[in-house]
């Protein structure tokens, strides 16, 4: 699955266009490499995204190609949230 759409549909990101500015900033890293929207997204990957001053450290638990709002949280597991330091 594409980078964006899964972010789109697990919700960390909420609109699709939005997530592709992100990840073409280089802003998101898969497995510690930087990350296009048109990457490949699997299962057991490793997604560290930056917003703004914040660090969120995901891991996809399950790909699917919709999902209600309820089920789009069982498709990751935020492994680690940290606060980036101002420079």
């Amino acid at each position: 699955m594409r980078l964006d759409k899964f972010l789109k549909v697990s919700r960390l990101i909420k609109r699709r266009t939005l997530a592709k500015e992100v990840s073409d900033q280089g802003r998101i890293t898969v497995n510690g490499t930087v990350a296009k929207a048109s990457s490949t997204v699997k299962e057991g990957d490793e997604l560290a995204i930056r917003f703004g001053q914040k660090r969120i450290t995901a891991k996809v638990e399950k790909l699917q190609d919709s999902s209600k709002k309820e089920d789009a949280a069982g498709m990751f597991t935020i492994i680690k949230e940290e606060k980036l330091s101002e420079e």
